[in-house]
């Protein structure tokens, strides 16, 4: 048996050898075609990954807002259920009440940024290449006119060293707003929590118990801030650091508070036995993470990327020197020495366009620095979890949905404790009004900031907010769809972001050629820039 096997293997052999032979003459021809079809290979895997990159992006806004929606739809699915309602009357009565007290709120759960997502794709991260080069741009362009003008490299930054001076005392205003919103809310909640269900006068104890903290939020969190911008006159980086603390510690003392006396209210207690209150530590913890919804506790990742957190701080660190480089080579040389030429209607118009490029470049600086890398920086370094603090606002085709996607963070806030709230006391009737309420809000606020920030009273930014953005809201509303529409809004806030630029600019100059001769009310909500001409 072992011979036939090794004389088959023999034979084998044999016949193979002159098929080999061949094989070897024929080899030039072959090669090329591995090589033909090796390279056919490659591209068709580089076109497969481009797909595969462009479907990925397409199904995760999809996936993303459809999880949304189930996570919504299922928690009113639960509330409707776990009490059936004795008739049809009450089905209606307890279903709209459900909708509007009900609600669990906002879901927080464990989600990254969307850029961080984009940045992963090699055509978005090309983008952002793009912007760094600018910045390169605008630093060379910068060297080069010192050399030519100086004959030296002239590093001074003093428009930096200007806008954040006065730093000290933003630091001392900063600990006395954080220590008064760390002590008193938290102890006030603690001191009406542990009586509310003892005394016999509730509603008499719960007002006494909330002017207080009303009276005390008004003097340190409403009249001191104002006071140390306006009495120490801070210069503008330096006094939006107080303002927008001040309004961020009002905002999370209010959803600390309304957050919590609810359930203590509602808490049913034995003989003897005390309200559960708040810890301390998720009182902390809720005052610098970077959301203005209370929560108990908050999703967390399992550790810290310091890698990642210095990365946030060094784009934060770039972002403001390409502001400045902003300001420095496309405005100061346009709106500095505008108040001393005639006024004309072409010369508004041409000045007006001219500032939409670094209206634009500003608006988006300001959402890259704050909304992704604050705010990322900030929930890295706690472990919180959820990212989500804005969506894909530029893929908007309605102002509705570009106001709701921008700033999540607040967009929550004012969702959660203006507009709900409003259709609660109105029995959830007059949602236009209830929208209408928030754009007022929201408008005051902004104009509010850069009143005492910029220290002159234009009201431009209301104007464009409260006027034009809600008259956009309605009408350009969410049924509009397609490329068309999400083109007119980026060419709707271009415009708009040129209009603020030029005209606060040139109000800021006004006030410098023309100060006021007299303080007074009226001089102060006049815009210099109406009659100041050289």
């Amino acid at each position: 048996m072992a011979a036939e096997e090794t004389s088959s293997t023999l034979r084998q052999r044999n016949v193979k050898a002159p098929m080999s032979q061949a094989e070897e003459d024929a080899s030039p021809a072959s090669n090329k075609e591995h090589i033909d079809s090796a390279g056919g290979l490659i591209q068709w895997r580089r076109h497969m990954e481009d797909v595969k990159a462009e479907l990925l992006e397409q199904i995760q806004g999809q996936l993303s807002d459809l999880l949304e929606k189930v996570i919504s739809e299922s928690v009113q699915s639960y509330f409707q259920h776990s009490k059936p309602p004795a008739n049809s009357n009450e089905t209606e009565a307890m279903s709209r009440k459900q909708r509007l007290s009900s609600e669990q709120g906002k879901v927080f759960l464990e989600r990254r940024s969307l850029l961080d997502e984009l940045f992963e794709i090699d055509h978005i991260r090309t983008i952002y290449h793009i912007f760094i080069a600018m910045l390169c741009v605008f630093i060379i362009s910068t060297v080069a006119v010192d050399f030519i003008d100086q004959g030296r490299l002239v590093l001074e930054f003093d428009l930096l060293f200007y806008a954040f001076g006065r730093f000290s005392t933003v630091v001392f205003a900063w600990l006395c707003m954080c220590s008064y919103t760390l002590v008193v809310p938290y102890k006030a909640l603690c001191l009406w929590g542990g009586h509310y269900h003892s005394v016999r006068f509730r509603g008499g104890f719960t007002f006494v118990v909330g002017s207080l903290v009303l009276a005390c939020q008004a003097c340190v969190l409403g009249v001191y801030p104002i006071y140390v911008v306006v009495h120490y006159k801070l210069p503008p980086a330096s006094s939006f650091i107080v303002i927008l603390e001040q309004i961020r510690f009002m905002m999370k003392s209010y959803s600390f508070i309304r957050e919590n006396v609810p359930k203590i209210m509602k808490a049913k207690l034995n003989q003897g036995e005390a309200a559960k209150l708040p810890e301390f530590s998720s009182y902390l913890y809720f005052l610098f993470c970077p959301t203005l919804i209370y929560r108990d506790a908050y999703p967390r990742n399992p550790r810290i990327r310091w890698k990642y957190v210095a990365l946030n701080f060094a784009q934060i660190l770039g972002c403001l020197f390409y502001g400045y480089f902003i300001l420095v080579r496309l405005c100061i040389p346009v709106f500095t020495n505008m108040s001393k030429e005639p006024f004309s209607t072409k010369t508004m118009v041409l000045t007006l366009f001219h500032a939409t490029l670094p209206g634009t470049f500003v608006l988006l600086l300001c959402f890259f620095a704050f909304l992704h890398c604050w705010l990322n920086a900030f929930a890295e370094m706690l472990r919180f979890a959820d990212r989500m603090f804005y969506k894909d606002w530029w893929n908007s085709t309605s102002f509705a949905n570009y106001y709701r996607t921008w700033n999540v963070v607040v967009h929550d806030w004012l969702y959660s404790y203006a507009y709900k709230d409003f259709l609660w006391l109105c029995g959830g009737r007059f949602r236009g009004a209830a929208m209408l309420l928030v754009f007022i809000t929201s408008a005051v606020v902004h104009e509010y900031v850069l009143t005492l920030c910029l220290g002159y009273f234009y009201p431009v930014m209301f104007c464009l907010f409260a006027i034009c953005g809600g008259v956009f809201n309605f009408a350009l509303n969410d049924k509009r769809k397609g490329a068309v529409w999400n083109v007119l809004m980026w060419t709707c806030l271009f415009i708009g972001q040129g209009i603020q630029m030029c005209l606060y600019c040139q109000e800021w100059y006004a006030q410098i050629h023309c100060p006021a001769k007299e303080k007074g009310f009226w001089e102060f909500i006049t815009p210099r820039s109406w009659s100041c001409r050289l």
